[in-house]
């Protein structure tokens, strides 16, 4: 499939900004970078969200989070959850750099979505990550009724390092009796850091998200290369792929992780997990958190809104 031409005037306006490239920049230098791109990409929050920050006890200390609730939800109504884990290569990204696609997943799911500001690398290499997004999942499942949350109705999901995170704790969660999840939702996920893919070789460079700076990522989260290989790091090479929750996969047609995140799709259904896969062809890694730049993020974030309210709401009535 072609390039999408919203896609290619991001690639243009990204040439012309001339910014340093990620592997060039220190962690904070490059967070710092990161957030500074986030606003014109994604947009004001959307004014129909009701949004409260706290913090939950972490591995750590406390753990932030940010709960999001449709405003005309009922003040005392538990609604179904998305436990989510935002993008950005285990390095950067926080609660405001995934801002508005959180409040528009809970919008129009009409459900409340509990956003994870995990531990960063290098700060807190793997499984530092791993085991807040786990946390926060245990502390939905036992105290969610607190925050106006049915514990009995829950999904994990996440985006690139958190689409990564996300189908971790789901394998997690299935070994260590729960919580039951009713679905992950795993957006373009890194799924294998040991391999590399056709995808990494076709898009090496000049797509946004590079070869080099996965490696750059890689490099932080996980220096010991041994540990790559551990299913929490690439769940890809778990045992086994069966009885976990349903999943929805949300790959781009320009991405070096395409190809491994059609690799856990397949390996899902092979392994008698229901699982499907959604490719949008002519976007880049990371589109769904750019709706002020691109049409393919908004029809996405629709999508997955609609997988999530069929799995937390209407198979619930």
């Amino acid at each position: 499939m072609a390039l999408d031409p919203e896609s290619q005037r991001l690639i243009d306006l990204m040439a012309a900004a001339d910014r340093p490239a990620w592997n060039t920049l220190s962690p904070q230098a490059a967070r710092d970078l990161y957030l500074s791109l986030r606003p014109g990409a994604q947009g004001p929050r959307p004014a129909d969200v009701k949004v409260i920050d706290r913090t939950i006890p972490g591995p750590a200390g406390d753990l932030p989070v940010r709960l999001y609730r449709p405003a005309s939800a009922a003040v005392d109504a538990a609604l179904p959850a998305l436990v989510y884990a935002h993008g950005g290569g285990w390095v950067f990204g926080n609660l405001d750099s995934h801002d508005v696609l959180c409040a528009q997943l809970s919008l129009e799911a009409g459900i409340a979505v509990f956003h994870v500001d995990y531990r960063l690398a290098p700060e807190a290499r793997f499984p530092g990550a791993f085991d807040d997004v786990v946390a926060a999942l245990k502390w939905v499942a036992a105290h969610g009724a607190s925050v106006g949350i049915d514990p009995t109705r829950l999904a994990i999901g996440g985006d690139s390092a958190g689409g990564n995170l996300a189908a971790a704790a789901s394998i997690w969660a299935r070994d260590n009796g729960g919580p039951k999840l009713r679905m992950q939702l795993l957006a373009y996920p890194v799924t294998d850091a040991v391999a590399r893919t056709e995808s990494y070789r076709h898009f090496e460079d000049g797509y946004g998200l590079n070869a080099v700076t996965m490696e750059w990522f890689f490099d932080h989260y996980t220096p010991d290369k041994a540990s790559r290989g551990d299913w929490r790091v690439s769940p890809l090479r778990a045992a086994s792929l069966a009885g976990l929750p349903p999943a929805l996969v949300v790959t781009a047609g320009y991405d070096p992780l395409r190809d491994e995140g059609r690799a856990y799709a397949w390996r899902l259904q092979q392994d008698g997990t229901q699982a499907d896969l959604v490719e949008f062809g002519g976007m880049l890694h990371g589109f769904l958190s750019s709706p002020m730049l691109l049409h393919g993020a908004r029809r996405g974030t629709t999508l997955c809104a609609a997988a999530l309210r069929e799995a937390l709401v209407l198979r619930a009535q």
